[in-house]
């Protein structure tokens, strides 16, 4: 169930990606918010119990959809600005929130080559590239660090 103190807390995560591109760490929001940073984790575990966050073992954001808090094999690029995404779908969900022009850059997992991916405000450009999907979308949760 999401409280109001976790409907902060995402959104002051998420302004935290968006501007810095940083997922911060329990202290630094803790600190940054003038919360006790077992408050914040105690949020933080709501948030993934309801899917919108995935946490590491230490209770730390690995993922605030479709942010990645770690360099995957998708990163986002805007300007200057860059953020990682978890997979190509997140990748286009990242781009879709910092609503601007981007280039997702990523490689084939099979072969190494390189792939770009250019997306204007109205969507991913022409490409001759195939994303695939190994999980069903209806399994994802099911090991959402694997999928």
């Amino acid at each position: 169930m999401s409280t109001e103190l976790d409907v902060l807390v995402r959104k002051t995560v998420y302004d935290s990606i968006l501007t810095r591109g940083v997922v911060p760490l329990k202290t630094a929001l803790a600190a940054q918010m003038g919360l006790d940073v077992s408050d914040v984790g105690e949020s933080f575990q709501r948030l993934a119990d309801a899917h919108m966050f995935v946490l590491q073992a230490d209770g730390e954001v690995r993922m605030a959809n479709p942010f990645s808090a770690a360099a995957t094999r998708f990163k986002v690029r805007a300007g200057a600005d860059e953020w990682w995404a978890n997979c190509i779908w997140d990748a286009l969900g990242v781009s879709v929130m910092i609503r601007r022009e981007a280039v997702v850059e990523s490689h084939c997992p099979d072969c190494g080559e390189s792939l770009i991916l250019e997306v204007t405000k109205d969507g991913p450009r022409a490409s001759s590239a195939v994303a695939h999907f190994a999980v069903p979308a209806a399994h994802w949760w099911d090991d959402i660090v694997f999928t």
